[in-house]
């Protein structure tokens, strides 16, 4: 009898530790399934950080690039547009090739007036050149309005010396004024040229989807 209930006791003994041990190996199981979730989720979660960070620095860096090329390209069409100024300030001190283009710039003042006197303010150091060629203008007014116009130049009101040269045409009342100097003339140009400038220097911008 003693034999047979220490037979069953070590049985026992050998079922429960088993058990135990399969208990165990669940156990362990369980915690390294959860562990290793926990695990994958931080590290998801900082991979997730990590990739909006770089999509962060990407666009970042693609901005200040884009920045940074727009601002070369203004700089490269001032600089053009600083060197047509340049330019123009050589002609108006040939008289030659001066005349012609304040006989223009006169007559255009003129016709845009239509009225029968007019006066023009120029720079102080144009005033005689002034005198001739708005005498050439009125001519050339006068062989298309059928009318004559008296074109006098004011000479107590010039124009900056600083500026390029051109004319400022003035209405009898003095109320009207017609912008031809040769700053404002470049401006202008500068504004109906600056689309083809572009395309002609930088090529087909990548975000416009419409052209002219």
């Amino acid at each position: 009898m003693k034999a047979f209930i220490e037979k069953e006791a070590q049985e026992k003994a050998k079922e429960i530790k088993l058990k135990a041990d399969e208990e165990y190996e669940i156990e362990k199981a369980s915690i390294v399934r959860s562990e290793t979730a926990a695990i994958d989720s931080v590290y998801e979660q900082k991979l997730k950080k990590a990739s909006l960070a770089q999509q962060i620095t990407k666009s970042t860096i693609a901005n200040k690039t884009r920045l940074r090329v727009l601002a070369t390209k203004e700089e490269v069409l001032n600089e053009i547009f600083e060197n047509a100024e340049s330019e123009l300030k050589k002609i108006t001190d040939k008289k030659s090739d001066y005349k012609p283009i304040l006989v223009g710039l006169i007559e255009e003042g003129v016709l845009a007036l239509y009225e029968e006197k007019v006066t023009i303010k120029v720079r102080e150091q144009d005033a005689a050149l002034a005198k001739e060629a708005a005498e050439e203008a009125a001519k050339a007014f006068e062989s298309k309005s059928k009318f004559s116009v008296d074109i006098q130049v004011d000479e107590s009101d010039y124009l900056s010396k600083d500026i390029a040269g051109g004319v400022i045409v003035v209405n009898g009342t003095g109320k009207i004024e017609v912008n031809n100097t040769l700053e404002e003339r470049l401006k202008l140009l500068s504004e109906e040229a600056l689309p083809g400038l572009r395309l002609e220097l930088f090529g087909p911008s990548a975000t416009r989807k419409f052209f002219d």
